[in-house]
C-alpha cells in the first residue's frame, strides 16, 4: 500500500492510505496547495499534481480549496530554484519538506532521544514470543527425538542418560545462540520480534551487546521462576519492562523507537500481532482438548 505524506506548516504529517488522503481533502483539511510526498516521487509537489492518482476529481471541494490554507509561495520558490532539500538529503536543519526515510532503514539508524517512545506492551511481547517459541520447536524437535532414539536403540542405560543431557545442553545452546545472537544485532530483535515490529534496546535507546543480552537471556530463567510473574510485569510497569529488561537496563520498544522518524510508530496492536495471539489461543484451546481426551482415555482404561 502506498503511503502518502503532507506538509501541515512546520510539521510533517502521515504516513497516510490514499484513503486517508481524500478523506481529509474532502473535510478541507489538505487543499491542492498542499505539499505532498510519496515513495517515488523525486520531491514534495503540490497535491494538484497528485489528483488523478488520488482519484479527486469528483470531489466538490477541489475548486474552491485552490487557493486556501498556508501560504506556500515561499516553498514553491524554493522548489523551483532548487534550495529546498530533496527527499532523503536531511537538508541541514529540520524542514516538513525533507521526505521520509524507507521503512526499511531503522536497523541502520542512529539513536535518538529526546522523542516520544512507544514501549511493547505484554500482548505484542507474547506474540513475538510465541513465534519463536514455534520456530526454536521446529529445529529443536528433531534433533531431540534423533538423539534420543539412538540411545533408546543403545540398550544402555548410561548411555541414554549421557544423551539426554547432550539433547537439555544442545537445546539451550542453540535458545541462547538464537535470542542473544538477534538481539545483540543491528536490528535488535528476534524473527519473532521483527514479524510484531519490536525490538531490544538499553535504557537510553542503544544497541545491546552480545554479553547483555547473553545475561537478559538467563535473567529470564528468573522471571519463569518466579511462576512467570517477572513476564507479567510487563503489562504494569511504567516502561513495560519485565523483570529480566530491570535486571539487565533494557527496553522492549517500537522498532523506529529512538530512530529520526518516531511518527513511524505503531501504537496499537498490528494485524501481524492480532493473527498471531488468535493463533496462539487456538492452539491453547486444542491442547487442552487433547488433554482431557487423554484423560479421558486413561480414566477409560482403569
Amino acid at each position: 500500500m502506498t503511503e502518502w505524506y503532507f506538509a501541515d506548516g512546520q510539521d510533517r504529517q502521515g504516513p497516510l492510505s490514499a484513503d486517508d488522503m481524500r478523506q481529509r481533502f474532502q473535510r478541507g483539511d489538505i487543499t491542492l496547495a498542499t505539499l505532498v510526498w510519496r515513495e517515488g516521487f523525486a520531491q514534495w509537489a503540490p497535491l494538484s499534481e497528485a489528483v488523478d492518482e488520488l482519484q479527486l476529481q469528483n470531489l466538490a471541494s477541489a475548486a474552491s480549496d485552490l487557493g486556501s490554507g498556508i501560504d506556500l509561495r515561499g516553498d514553491y520558490t524554493a522548489i523551483d530554484n532548487g534550495t529546498a532539500p530533496l527527499p532523503g538529503t536531511g537538508g541541514g536543519t529540520y524542514s516538513p519538506y525533507t521526505a521520509p526515510a524507507a521503512a526499511t532503514g531503522y536497523a541502520n539508524a542512529a539513536v535518538v532521544n529526546g522523542q516520544d517512545v512507544v514501549y511493547a506492551g505484554f500482548w505484542k511481547r507474547y506474540a513475538a514470543y510465541f513465534i519463536d517459541y514455534i520456530l526454536l520447536t521446529v529445529v529443536t524437535l528433531p534433533l531431540s527425538m534423533i538423539i534420543n532414539l539412538t540411545g533408546a536403540g543403545s540398550g544402555n542405560e548410561s548411555v541414554q542418560v549421557a544423551l539426554t543431557l547432550v539433547v537439555m545442553l544442545l537445546s539451550m545452546v542453540i535458545s541462547i545462540g538464537y535470542y542473544a545472537g538477534f538481539h545483540a544485532s543491528r536490528g535488535g530483535a528476534t524473527l519473532g520480534k521483527m514479524a510484531v515490529g519490536i525490538k531490544v534496546v538499553r535504557g537510553n535507546g542503544e544497541r545491546i551487546s552480545f554479553l547483555r543480552a547473553f545475561c537478559r537471556y538467563l535473567a529470564t530463567i528468573v522471571s519463569s521462576l518466579i511462576l512467570m510473574i517477572g513476564f507479567i510485569m510487563a503489562a504494569f510497569t511504567e516502561r513495560k519492562q519485565a523483570l529480566h529488561d530491570m535486571m539487565c537496563d533494557t527496553l522492549v520498544v517500537d522498532k523506529w523507537a529512538f530512530t529520526e522518524h518516531p511518527e513511524l510508530q505503531q501504537r496499537g496492536l498490528g494485524t501481524v500481532t492480532i493473527v498471531i495471539l488468535v493463533l496462539a489461543a487456538l492452539a491453547m484451546v486444542a491442547l487442552f482438548g487433547v488433554m482431557i481426551a487423554m484423560i479421558g482415555v486413561i480414566a477409560s482404561m482403569s
